[in-house]
């Protein structure tokens, strides 16, 4: 007989962030930073964002951590006029979380957003990040989320360790 923990499930959530979800699960939030950088971004990052095609948006991509073990590829693209000076924070040290620097330095809320949920071979970088044998399956998730004036604040893009963070979504039924 072999009896196992349940394994936690996390809710799909765009204002809370990953360290805010990390905490409240009591697990231990960790990142390393893969890349950080002002780029031209296409249309697929532009249109989102409100800007023209070629626009330059803030990127950065990192590799985030529960309990030391590698859970998920995370990029996010910001419009550089909503975060002056943000890839000036030092982002290789501690756990940075985005979304308490937007609030701290520029009182940037997510307030609300939208969420597509779905799953795709990993990429050979991925799967060497979240320590996969290719192929693998990574669970994904695009999001944009909006502050309280439905601006946009940022579109990410995730990709989730399958069996270590495992994604769920609660539904309910609306009142009329």
């Amino acid at each position: 007989i072999y009896v196992t923990q349940p394994q936690p499930t996390y809710e799909i959530e765009i204002v809370r962030s990953f360290t805010e979800t990390a905490e409240a699960n009591n697990r231990k939030p960790g990142m390393k930073l893969l890349a950080a950088d002002i780029i031209r971004g296409d249309a697929d990052i532009t249109r989102p964002l409100g800007l023209p095609s070629g626009s330059n948006v803030v990127f950065i991509e990192r590799l985030r951590f529960l309990d030391d073990l590698p859970v998920v590829v995370q990029r996010d693209w910001f419009d550089v006029a909503l975060t002056p000076g943000i890839l000036d924070i030092d982002w290789s040290s501690g756990n940075r979380s985005l979304y308490a620097e937007f609030k701290e330095r520029y009182g940037v809320i997510p307030a609300r957003g939208q969420s597509t949920l779905s799953a795709r071979l990993a990429t050979e970088s991925e799967a060497g990040f979240l320590q996969l044998d290719l192929p693998a399956a990574v669970l994904t998730l695009d999001q944009i989320a909006y502050d309280s004036e439905y601006r946009p604040v940022n579109v990410s893009s995730m990709a989730y360790h399958p069996v270590r963070y495992p994604l769920s979504l609660t539904q309910s039924r609306r009142r009329s």
